[in-house]
């Protein structure tokens, strides 16, 4: 059998609808041999614009022509440019794709009917309860299933006769906190309050129970509240929620088989519509199917303790590994720690990929900062990965980079059909990091710690980021203070500070030093005929000529102007004239190989003693200066400018 790669695309995974359709695909993927590579967000949790854009990216990263196929839950994504992206990019690869719930031209499509689901929850209350007073808490405007299930319930109350004002109807993002929010701004009106609350998912009915029971409200007593997609199972919250049940895992598994038919030529329908039934239960006011079977409430006491347990202990874990990567004062340091943890973490497979960008802050690898650009933030995948920890069945493999393409390397045949291929997007705001990939990631997956270990790690890998380029800033000032920014030798400062250990040691052995003193000659003609940044260029010559000629240890440095000062230590007579002789000869060759107005010249002195304690290194300086004086009165300055 053919093994088939898939991608997977998918957004919040640790909620009730995703991470059952997930499951659904999970089982199916190794009776159909795929290998489906999930890539997931968590966009829209944290409320934060730039922090959605870091976890989009994710979904930039597939060729998708490289797949066989894909499967969307593009309804899950709110952010619709980036729906629309994928969209095309599938379109272009010319794969065939199943978008779940979303029916997308030329895609095959599995949903349900919202709209008659929607009417059968709306004429229940109105017909059963004889309720007439309405909220609606809605998902997104412009999400298809949402304005669906808006539009079927707003049929049923204008066939019956009943008004709803534009302010009762409230639009979230599916999530719990939308629930929460829509209530408070309810009970902060002054008008009379529903009899029902329609909620277009059970996160957002079971988050406005929450709510509402918080302010002593009773549901349903006071106010009845129904949900959609039933997530919440029986017996898992205060009050069991009268909701739409739909085979979500069902829906999983048939994206797959669809997926594996149309790869073997096998007819089938594009779109398949499921079956649903309505559940009127007691969030509503019908308790009939409510159970209330002692054994039953036994074994939910004891599941939930173990879910606590189990919680507490990953909670623990995560902590651990959050304190121990934040801890890291280097890159490998970071490095090593979290390979210490990828066991537990990802026991099967684990990589670690990062933009060959991500420590830089412009061009920090190039040992410079750009002056004439504005800083910009990667906001993208480079072509090439770095690769710092890849992990494989209990062994790590080396790789230096990887192309973004292939994602992942390349071991042992790549993926493994029947298995699921998280992949996790690595970034701070919308800067972007990299991305990890997990196979059988230890944590679960519809676990919301799943998502607090991801942050986790690109706030540490963050945190290293900063601090890298912390220690870039350091260093750059502390050459600013030692170096000449005009020649880039060291000024004065940074003279004393490499001369200064090495001279304490010459003053306690009676070691004996060598201090040459050189100025420039002619520098005023220069710059009064040609300019001072022809003068300029005379004086970065010096400089080049003193750094190709002392090679030996010696110390020098941009004294002032247009002079500058050489320290030796163990010198003789000898070695100094050699030295002078040297120099000459290198400013002998500036003049024959380049093409300037003027003739490089300068003029050195030198003195060689044994310092006293106490005794200042500048004294030699001063003696140097007297020196080179000497050489320069036998000169004629008139000489270093070029016949026109």
């Amino acid at each position: 059998m053919n093994r088939y790669n898939i991608a997977l695309i998918i957004e919040e995974i640790d909620q009730s609808y995703q991470s059952t359709i997930l499951s659904g695909i999970a089982s199916a993927a190794e009776e159909f041999s795929m290998s489906i590579s999930a890539f997931v967000s968590f966009s829209g949790a944290m409320n934060n614009i730039r922090h959605d854009k870091g976890e989009f990216n994710i979904f930039s990263l597939p060729d998708f022509s490289k797949f066989d196929g894909a499967i969307l839950l593009t309804n899950t994504i709110a952010y619709q440019p980036v729906v629309s992206d994928i969209i095309s990019r599938i379109r272009e690869a010319g794969i065939p794709a199943v978008s779940i719930d979303n029916d997308l031209p030329f895609m095959y499509h599995i949903g349900i009917d919202n709209k008659t689901a929607m009417r059968k929850i709306t004429e229940h209350l109105i017909n059963e309860h004889k309720f007439t007073r309405f909220s609606y808490i809605s998902g997104p405007k412009d999400n298809p299933e949402s304005a669906d299930r808006l539009s079927a319930f707003l049929e049923v109350i204008g066939e019956n006769g009943l008004t709803i004002d534009e302010e009762d109807i409230y639009y979230g993002d599916f999530r719990a906190h939308s629930g929460k929010a829509a209530v408070e701004k309810m009970l902060a009106g002054v008008k009379e309050l529903p009899e029902a609350i329609i909620c277009a998912n059970d996160v957002m009915a079971a988050s406005a129970i929450n709510c509402l029971t918080a302010n002593d409200i009773s549901v349903p007593g006071d106010i009845a509240v129904t949900g959609f997609d039933n997530t919440y199972t029986s017996q898992n919250y205060q009050v069991e929620i009268t909701s739409v049940d739909r085979p979500l895992e069902l829906s999983g598994r048939l994206a797959c088989r669809m997926l594996y038919d149309h790869f073997n030529s096998k007819p089938q329908e594009r779109n398949i519509i499921l079956n649903m039934s309505t559940r009127f239960t007691e969030s509503c006011g019908c308790c009939q199917n409510v159970s209330h079977d002692l054994e039953a409430f036994r074994e939910l006491n004891y599941r939930n303790y173990m879910r606590f347990e189990d919680s507490q202990q990953l909670m623990s874990s995560i902590n651990l590994v959050s304190t121990g990567l934040l801890g890291c004062n280097s890159f490998e340091e970071y490095i090593a720690y979290l390979k210490n943890y990828v066991q537990d973490l990802a026991p099967d497979e684990f990589y670690f990929c990062l933009c060959d960008n991500w420590d830089s802050e412009t061009d920090v690898n190039s040992g410079k900062l750009s002056e004439s650009e504005p800083v910009k933030i990667p906001v993208e995948y480079t072509d090439e990965m770095l690769v710092p920890i890849a992990y494989y069945h209990g062994r790590f493999y080396d790789f230096e980079k990887i192309k973004k393409e292939d994602i992942i390397p390349q071991i042992d045949g790549g993926r493994v059909a029947g298995e699921v291929y998280y992949h996790i997007p690595l970034h701070f705001g919308e800067r972007c990091l990299g991305y990890m990939v997990m196979c059988r990631p230890s944590v679960q997956v519809s676990s919301s710690m799943f998502e607090t270990l991801c942050i986790s790690i690109s706030n540490s890998l963050e945190n290293i980021r900063k601090h890298l380029c912390l220690e870039y800033a350091i260093e750059s000032l502390g050459k600013l203070y030692a170096r000449d920014t005009f020649s880039g030798i060291y000024n004065r400062n940074g003279f004393v500070q490499a001369v200064d250990g090495i001279y304490k040691d010459c003053v306690a052995k009676g070691r004996k030093v060598m201090l040459m003193f050189i100025d420039l000659d002619g520098l005023k003609k220069i710059n009064d005929t040609y300019g001072h940044s022809v003068g300029d260029d005379a004086i970065c010559s010096i400089a080049d000529v003193l750094t190709q000629t002392c090679l030996s240890g010696e110390i020098f440095c941009r004294f002032g102007g247009d002079e500058f000062i050489v320290f030796g230590a163990d010198y003789t007579d000898e070695a100094a004239h050699d030295l002078k002789k040297r120099i000459q000869h290198n400013i002998t060759e500036v003049n024959e190989t380049q093409n300037n107005p003027y003739f490089l010249s300068a003029s050195a002195g030198f003195v060689i003693a044994v310092p006293k304690e106490g005794e200042d290194i500048f004294r030699f300086v001063t003696a140097a200066d007297n020196e080179m004086y000497e050489e320069k009165r036998k000169k004629k300055h008139s000489r270093y400018l070029k016949q026109l």
